[in-house]
């Protein structure tokens, strides 16, 4: 099992999770494996085939309006190792589970819905969908969802539809750092776990406000968050699993990042 800061290896490829590919076989939820080295793309039909097989639908625990396609305990892929993941050809799920940061801000967008009502939102590094959604059921004029991930997009995709709000999202497949989307408002939740990608993502994030853009930070103390230039919002108390975590709850805080 895998956490943001750190992952468990391991040798066994016993997790049980379907593996995703670009070909499927008869049965439709059993994605065919995709050769190693093979560099046709991933089909949305097989990502999303492939969260389905592999994820239950669930709350996350803060926002319980929200219902996501997650990894749980009955989940195989809830037990599987990036070592596993990297034989299958899949990339380590970061958007089947709703992490403290994005449930805190998501959580905040739903309880102050004036924070995003009639404007123009990007959900950065979006994962789940979590924050493009809750900005959907708050009222935004216009949510954009961004991420790199094609079966994170999919994953987008299955969960704006399962919450009713899948017309109104856009999902950006691609890496947005350094451009001018118009966005009034970007929500990024839980991205300071990498110190290359914090430090790209913070000097563009900084040049956005600076133009007159809101950016609020989701986070629950990642070690590469910014320690300077941040305004606290609010703080909530956020249930974890030790799979994921170092411990069973994390205060996470929701930052305006400050130019």
């Amino acid at each position: 099992m895998f956490g943001l800061d750190s992952y468990r290896c391991a040798a066994d490829d016993e997790s049980g999770f379907l593996p995703i590919g670009t070909r499927l076989g008869s049965n439709p939820h059993c994605p065919v494996r995709r050769a190693q080295g093979d560099d046709i793309p991933i089909t949305p039909e097989d990502a999303a085939a492939f969260i389905r097989a592999n994820t239950a639908i669930a709350a996350p625990s803060v926002v319980p309006e929200i219902r996501l396609h997650l990894a749980t305990e009955i989940t195989p892929i809830w037990q599987a190792t990036e070592a596993a993941l990297a034989r299958a050809n899949v990339d380590p799920p970061f958007w089947a589970f709703a992490w403290p940061g994005g449930q805190a801000l998501a959580r905040h967008v739903l309880d102050r819905p004036d924070t995003v009502r009639a404007r123009r939102v990007l959900d950065f590094g979006a994962g789940s969908g979590l924050l493009a959604i809750a900005a959907a059921q708050a009222g935004a004029a216009r949510i954009q969802a961004a991420e790199i991930d094609p079966v994170a997009c999919a994953a987008i995709r299955l969960n704006a539809a399962l919450n009713k709000v899948g017309e109104r999202i856009d999902i950006l497949e691609d890496d947005v750092i350094g451009r001018a989307l118009g966005a009034d408002l970007i929500l990024v939740g839980d991205m300071c776990y990498e110190r290359p990608l914090a430090e790209r993502l913070v000097h563009w994030l900084r040049a956005e406000a600076g133009r007159g853009v809101t950016v609020l930070l989701g986070d629950p103390g990642r070690t590469y968050r910014p320690t300077e230039g941040l305004v606290e919002i609010v703080r909530h108390r956020v249930p974890t699993s030790l799979e994921l975590e170092d411990r069973l709850e994390r205060e996470a805080v929701v930052w305006r990042l400050l130019p």
